[in-house]
Order: C-alpha cells, then structure tokens, then sequence
C-alpha cells in the first residue's frame, strides 16, 4: 500500500500482481506476488489489508442500518406487487374446485333422486306386483294336471323365488304380531338421552350388517331352489335355507322397528334434545368420511349408501308420522306439530350428504361429472333386469347395488299400517282396494318413467351396445366363426333399435342350451367409466386377466352399504 511499500512499477510482476482497489484516497492495495514474484509480503501488510476490508464492511453494515426505517418498510409493504398470472395452472385449478364444489349439490340431488325412485319402484313392487305374480304361480301349480309336463320344470325359477318371497313375507307378518309396539315404546321411553343415543347408533350399524348379510342369505336361498337337479348336491337343503331366510327377515324388521320406536321417542320427547343429538350424529359422518382417500368406486359405494340410507329414513318418518297420528285419534293438526321436525331431519340428512360429497370430491380431485356415471350405472341395471334371459330381478339388482332389501321394511310397514288403520264395514274394504288400484298405477307409472329415464342415460353414457355383446364364455380363448355368428347381436337392427326392443320384450323360458344374450351386470368386462383407454370387450381372457386391478362400476355388487369401507 502507498506510504507503506513501494509501488509496483508498471511492468513488474506482470505475470503474479493483482491491482486492488483504491480505498479513502491512500492509493492501490498491494496483493501477494505483485512485487516481482518475490513472494508474499510480510505478516503486518497482510494484517493491515484484512483489517481495511473489516472496517469497509462494517462501515456499509452501519450506513444500511441508517437507511432503514419504519416508513420505508410501510411504503415497500404498500407499493410491492406480484404477479397471479406467473403460476397460472394453480390458480386455474382452485377456480375450477371452487365451480366443482358448486356443482356438487345439483349433481348429487339428481343422482339422490333416480335413486330413491329406483327404491320406490322396488319397494312398491312388493306390495302391488309381488301379491299378482304369487297368485298366477299357485294358480299354475294348481293347475298343473291339466295342463300335463311339457316342461321339465313344474314352476319357472322366477316363479319359485315369487312363491318364496310371499311365503316369507307372510310368515314374517304374522311372528310380528307377537312384538309389542307399545311396550316396546315405553321401554325405550324410560332410558336416558345418552343410552338412547348409543342405542341408535349401534341399530345404524347392525342394520348395514345385516343388510350386508341378509342379501346372501337370499340369494342363497332363490338359488338353491332354482338349481337345476342334474346337478351333484352341494348344498344343505331348501328346508334349512327357507328357516335361514324368515329367521333373518324378522330379525332385520325388529330391528327396524327398534329404529323407528327410537325416532319417535326422539318426537316426542318435551325439549327434542334426543333430537338434535341424533341430526349431529349425522355431522359426525362428515369426520369420518371426508378425511379418507376415496377413488371413484368407492364413492359409488357411499352414494348408493346414502341413498339407501335417505330412503329408509323416509320409511321411519312415515312410520313415525302413522303411529302419533293413530294416537291423536287422526287429527290432522297434529301432523302440522310433526311436520317442522320431520322438515329438520330431512335438512339435516340432505345438508351432510352434499357437505360431505362437495369436500370428498375436492380432496380426491374428483370431477361432478362422476355422478352422471353413476347415475348410468344404475340405470344400467334397470335396463339389463328389463331384457330377455335376464339373470335377476331387479328388486334383487337394486339390493345388492344399494344394499337396500325391502322385505322386513315392508313386513315392518304393514305391520304398523293393520295396527294402525282398523277396517271395517263395506265402505272400507272398498277403500282398501282403490288404494290396491292407486298402489299399482302409482307402480305402474313409475317403472315407465324410470324406463325411459334409464334408456335415456344408457344412451347418453353409450352402453347401449353392451346390452347386446355376447358374455366371454361364447369365446373362450380363440373362438371359432360358429360360435362367433351364434353370440352376435342382430345386425339389420340399429342400437337404439336393439335396445328398446329389448327392453320391451318380456322374459320367456329358454332351453338350457341356448346362450343368452345378456351378460351379468357385476361382470368384469363391462367399463362404465372410462379412465384412460378404453378396451374392447371381445378380447381374449388373458388379456382380461392382466387388466389393472381397478374395479367396474358395475362390478361393485354387495357391500356396498358399507359406503366407507376403503378397498
């Protein structure tokens, strides 16, 4: 440095010397090896030259330090900007899980309400349809003599499992005679609010078990009857299957009357505290639905859950609305008293359902538009139960798809209405039958509405030509053109033709031997919601076997009351 050590002329140590900075006026900063490649210069220079760079930098520190204040860190708070339009695909995306959100309650409400249609039409079957087809079977079996053994069959298997289900609703209804609604009521009336409340939430969940376990039961039960004899016996009997079957149907119908007598309680308790404890068990659902991960099929199990569920609770309240109304000897101001609660229990239900599904929805990124293939799944059902060869009633199609099984709510309905309504004289018998006859146009139409409904979303969804294509058994492996022309749908017809033929067409016996043209609607070929690429139905069964463990919508068969069992 100047003052220091000489200067290094101009020249020297060209090669080593690096010039540095001038600082305060007192000349260039000497580096090592700037005077001639002698070497680093002495301990005290390289101290001096430290100790100036420490003082530089505290000096800027100290200046900055002076510069801050607080109202220039209020101006560069006020003045600063940013810029959205730089992470544009984020901010795109929470506007569309806002619009998603909101489309939920719509969507979802459509889907609730061909549901519960879908249940409607299956329950009113029970009480309209069942009662004509039982009475045409007996009056075959009757009149069998006459008529000879064309058949090998002495009934059709439909015809067996209408008998079946008559026997057991009967039955059924009379062991309910032996059940006191009454001293069931005051017993229940006696607990205290929180027993009542972990009361009814042990019904909720023995009522999904057994709903769960009762369609098998069932299913069991039809099939066992129906097996073709030729067949080697693997099985306990019909006998064993018939007892297993009233024995589960009268269980399940006390337990829905249990349910009932719990919500009329909660009706007529002075303060309605059991009431409002029971609609926040609904929000606890919420807590334990919406923070699980959910695919598509998993939230198809909870939709037809809660529909299930939401038309049950329709059920009870009628139920519950029969039993104060008989009370008060009928008066209809009473029902005027029971219909804000009965208003608030339905709000809360539909208020959690769609709190529930918008949040799932947004957590799992699923788009509303699943719900409309949902709601061609179902219909799906309805339509496949319609064509000819059709594998199962569809009563039996909506229990397994909802785990909704109308048989004890219908045996607990009727028990309540005859305890109920007590008919006498000419007059009411004649009302009892305008009321058989309204039952069955109510029936009636609503299976034509529900029909068309189900064509129309078949269409839209283009499944209509699965309805048609033959099952994988007519082409195991490489098939052969015989089998090939023999499973092919007819050719001269449109789809849209095909299939409102078929589905118009009524179900007639066929020989064993003749392959159906309608395949099962929980088979593995069926895809209802394309994720991806979408493969064809008729490819071998090696390739269906390496296809990605993803299930089918309409694969999804019971359990489906279980809405948040997680695969």
């Amino acid at each position: 440095m100047a003052g220091v050590g000489d200067a290094a002329a101009p020249g020297e140590g060209s090669g080593g010397g690096v010039d540095g900075p001038q600082r305060d006026g007192r000349g260039e900063a000497e580096q090592p090896g700037s005077s001639g490649g002698q070497g680093p210069p002495p301990a005290p220079q390289l101290t001096e030259t430290l100790g100036f760079y420490e003082s530089d930098r505290r000096r800027e520190r100290r200046r900055g330090r002076t510069e801050l204040s607080l109202l220039r860190f209020l101006s560069a708070e006020l003045t600063r900007g940013y810029f959205l339009e730089h992470n544009e695909a984020k901010y795109t995306e929470r506007r569309e899980r806002v619009y998603t959100c909101l489309r939920i309650p719509r969507e979802l409400e459509k889907l609730m309400v061909f549901g519960i249609f879908l249940c409607l039409d299956a329950f009113l079957y029970v009480f309209t349809l069942l009662p004509l087809r039982v009475f045409l079977a007996l009056f075959r079996l009757l009149t069998l003599p006459c008529y000879g053994l064309r058949d090998r069959r002495l009934l059709q298997p439909a015809q067996v499992c209408d008998i079946l289900k008559g026997v057991i609703l009967i039955i059924c209804y009379f062991m309910m005679h032996y059940v006191d609604y009454s001293m069931m009521y005051h017993l229940i009336r006696g607990q205290s609010v929180i027993k009542l409340y972990i009361i009814y939430n042990m019904l909720e969940v023995a009522d999904r078990l057994f709903s769960s376990f009762g369609q098998d039961i069932l299913d069991a039960l039809y099939w066992t009857a129906t097996e073709p004899k030729e067949r080697k016996r693997a099985h306990i009997g019909v006998i064993p299957h018939f007892f297993m079957a009233v024995l589960y149907v009268f269980l399940h119908a006390i337990l829905i009357m249990v349910q009932a007598t719990t919500l009329n309680v909660a009706f007529n308790s002075h303060n309605k505290s059991l009431l409002t404890i029971m609609m926040s068990n609904n929000f606890v659902e919420i807590k334990g639905s919406v923070f699980k991960k959910f695919e598509k099929n998993n939230l198809f199990q909870m939709s037809n859950s809660d529909i299930k569920e939401r038309f049950t609770n329709y059920v009870l309240l009628l139920i519950v609305c029969l039993r104060n109304m008989e009370q008060f000897s009928w008066n209809p101001d009473h029902l005027w008293v029971l219909f804000p609660d009965v208003c608030m229990v339905i709000a809360s239900e539909i208020a959690v359902d769609i709190v529930k599904h918008a949040f799932i929805t947004k957590f799992n990124d699923i788009t509303a538009d699943v719900y409309s293939e949902y709601r061609a799944s179902l219909a799906f059902d309805l339509v496949s139960s319609r064509q000819k060869n059709a594998y199962t009633d569809y009563s039996d199609s909506v229990a397994r798809r909802m785990g909704f099984i109308p048989l004890p709510l219908a045996v607990l309905l009727i028990r309540v209405v005859t305890s109920s309504i007590k008919v006498q004289g000419i007059l009411s018998y004649a009302c009892v039958i305008l009321f058989y006859f309204g039952l069955i146009s109510l029936k009636v139409l609503n299976s034509i509405v529900l029909l068309g409904k189900s064509c129309q979303y078949v269409k839209e969804a283009k499944m209509e030509e699965k309805l048609s294509n033959p099952p994988p058994a007519c082409t195991p492996g490489k098939p052969s053109s015989k089998s090939q022309n023999k499973c092919k749908p007819s050719q001269g017809l449109s789809t849209e033709e095909n299939l409102s033929a078929s589905v118009t067409n009524q179900p007639v016996h066929q020989k064993e031997n003749i392959i159906p043209l309608l395949v099962t609607s929980n088979s593995d070929q069926f895809l209802t919601t394309p994720d991806g690429d979408e493969k064809d139905i008729t490819q071998d069964n090696s390739e269906l076997k390496h296809r990605s463990s993803k299930k089918d919508l309409l694969e999804i068969d019971r359990f489906t009351i279980c809405g948040n069992r997680i695969d």
